[in-house]
């Protein structure tokens, strides 16, 4: 990933000196402050898609100024690292304080009033995405594997109702603290778009009431609940927002399964607890494991 990333440096003129990692999941994410820019780097041919739709939305952010980060400008996107496809954003340095869920309330207010909405952006597909991570996974067990796709052919009518019946706007789908930044001029503004769709509003509550539960984040869910408006826990449809959000958290690990020891124990940890239907079973997140 270092290698693509010094590719993608080059490709657009800028020298790669004072990178630094900022996360390696699903994207690896680097910091080039000197040259005012952040490359995010998608780690599989299979999310090329993505890469074009955040760049799209990254214009469309511009246009309508929603409370995001900003794509670099005068760069031509996506840009090629290595034989993968990168987004290049303008660096936002740490400011303090830091954001709180306090304030991811009102941004996800003035995310979701946003229009009109861009053509072609997809619809939420929870079980969609789960399935196209368990396509080829071949570090999982067949029972694991047999019970992920249970799962999924479970939730795939009652998650397709919900759509119709609930209609659908922007969402920023995967809306946590971790994905807010705070600019120079003291805005509040969301990143990170891979999971950006259509789908209703509550989706976008569901992030920080589940990570209370399963990551004992106390306090959060109500903070936000205040702030936005809603407690989503109170929504007749939380049973299944909530389990096809342990289905995402679950899924999004099956990629990484291969390359770390300690996101294979993680993930069989969090697997026990749903087939025991723990639901109160503390996970550890996947962004604080190493290998």
């Amino acid at each position: 990933m270092t290698a693509a990333m010094r590719e993608a440096a080059d490709a657009v003129g800028v020298h790669p000196g004072d990178a630094r990692l900022l996360g390696l999941t699903n994207n690896a994410v680097f910091a080039l402050p000197s040259a005012g820019m952040v490359i995010r780097i998608a780690r599989s041919h299979r999310l090329t898609n993505r890469v074009y739709k955040v760049v799209e939305l990254g214009r469309w952010f511009e246009q309508v100024d929603a409370p995001t980060i900003r794509l670099a400008p005068n760069v031509t996107q996506p840009v090629r690292a290595g034989t993968l496809l990168a987004s290049i954003w303008s660096y936002i340095p740490p400011v303090a304080p830091a954001p709180t869920v306090e304030e991811l309330g009102p941004v996800l207010r003035e995310f979701h009033s946003l229009g009109p909405l861009p053509e072609r952006l997809p619809a939420w597909d929870p079980v969609g995405d789960a399935r196209s991570r368990l396509a080829d996974a071949e570090e999982l067990s067949d029972s694991d594997r047999q019970f992920l796709l249970d799962w999924c052919d479970r939730l795939e009518a009652p998650v397709a109702a919900l759509q119709q019946r609930a209609g659908s706007g922007i969402i920023h789908g995967d809306a946590h603290v971790s994905n807010l930044l705070r600019n120079a001029a003291g805005r509040v503004v969301l990143c990170d778009f891979d999971a950006t769709c259509l789908g209703p509003w509550q989706v976008d509550l569901v992030a920080v009431a589940v990570g209370e539960v399963r990551f004992g984040q106390r306090g959060a869910h109500a903070t936000l609940a205040e702030a936005y408006g809603y407690d989503v826990t109170t929504d007749p449809d939380w049973p299944l927002l909530r389990d096809a959000r342990e289905l995402k958290m679950i899924a999004a690990a099956v990629p990484r399964l291969r390359s770390s020891a300690g996101v294979r124990a993680e993930f069989a940890a969090r697997l026990h607890s749903v087939r025991e239907n723990h639901q109160h079973a503390r996970w550890k997140p996947f962004a604080e494991i190493g290998g």
